[in-house]
């Protein structure tokens, strides 16, 4: 009898062992069947590109910070109206959101009054309204970056102070391959015009100065939306050569902050006075205050100029308690300028 039952039991075993034999061969066999475990472990799938925002995706809401001299939407001037464009700022920031989307390691363009050197003259070199050198895209050579092809290994162009862009190589090389964020195209530049930012940055303080209809609004990111702080009157720069010029458009990184930012008369190199609350985007423009023409005066509040037409020599001036605003709200490195028009 014990006999008979370890014959079942080593016959059972045999046919336990052989189903599973087959099992595994018949999976061996046909590569359609996987085992849950192996796609388990398969590699990740490339990942989805982020969604590219337009103008529509963009939420503002209006919660202000700073109340004075506040202008609405659209306002008299004179006997038309003047406005600020929602719809163009909202293209502004979904480009911002846009490029935020890809983590990149950034840097600006720097070479304030030609701290880091004159630029080299390029090719095809043309000369502006004010009779400098200047590339094609009408940037001056004075405070600008030269930017290299990457094919020829020549300056063709001049990089404005307070562009941004992603750096796409290693830092340690002479000339360091850059990607436009204020521009278009890839180009290399000296490292020495190169200020680098933390991968980490996020510009989420966003100062939008419009030169068409002389104002300015700020607006910062909070979750999905981006909130209204101020809307002022602005005054910027003018053509009048060879010493007052128009402040230029396009995207600029905040790179200093000046309490006090003095000034020389022109053609001269005697202080003319100072403006109050200086933040400065690019080269010689600041976001400052009421100008004082006294070294040693006090901060004036307001002028009746402000929101007219162009006055400065390039910079925007506000209402001194508005740039001081600015100031204290915007960061170097990590805030931003938006001029439109």
């Amino acid at each position: 009898m014990k006999q008979g039952l370890t014959c079942i039991l080593f016959s059972l075993l045999f046919l336990s062992l052989g189903c599973q034999q087959e099992k595994k061969n018949t999976t061996d066999n046909n590569p359609n069947e996987q085992p849950i475990k192996h796609q388990e472990t398969a590699p990740d799938k490339e990942q989805e590109k982020p969604k590219m925002l337009s103008a529509d995706d963009i939420i503002l809401k209006k919660e202000l910070r700073y109340d004075k001299y506040t202008l609405t939407d659209t306002y008299p001037y004179k006997d038309t109206t003047r406005q600020f464009q929602w719809d163009k700022i909202k293209e502004k920031l979904a480009f911002v959101e846009n490029f935020q989307q890809t983590p990149s390691l950034y840097a600006v363009l720097q070479n304030y009054q030609n701290e880091n050197g004159e630029a080299p003259t390029i090719q095809h070199y043309q000369r502006d309204a004010y009779r400098r050198v200047s590339d094609s895209f009408n940037v001056e050579r004075y405070q600008a970056a030269p930017l290299y092809d990457l094919t020829t290994d020549k300056a063709v162009r001049y990089g404005r102070d307070g562009w941004l862009v992603r750096v796409q190589g290693p830092d340690t090389l002479a000339r360091i391959p850059i990607a436009g964020v204020s521009f278009e195209g890839q180009y290399t530049v000296p490292k020495k015009y190169l200020r680098l930012i933390k991968d980490s940055v996020q510009f989420n303080i966003i100062n939008i100065v419009d030169v068409k209809n002389q104002n300015i609004c700020t607006l910062e990111k909070s979750g999905k939306e981006w909130i209204i702080r101020s809307m002022n009157p602005a005054t910027s720069g003018r053509h009048k050569p060879p010493h007052a010029q128009e402040t230029p458009t396009g995207l600029f990184v905040v790179q200093e902050h000046k309490s006090k930012m003095f000034y020389f008369k022109d053609g001269t190199r005697t202080y003319g006075g100072f403006a109050p609350y200086a933040t400065r985007f690019t080269a010689g423009a600041y976001i400052h205050g009421v100008p004082t023409n006294d070294p040693k005066g006090s901060i004036i509040e307001y002028s009746e100029t402000l929101g007219t037409v162009p006055k400065s020599h390039m910079c925007v001036r506000n209402a001194s308690s508005h740039a001081q605003f600015v100031y204290k709200r915007s960061k170097d490195l990590a805030s931003l300028v938006i001029v439109i028009d």
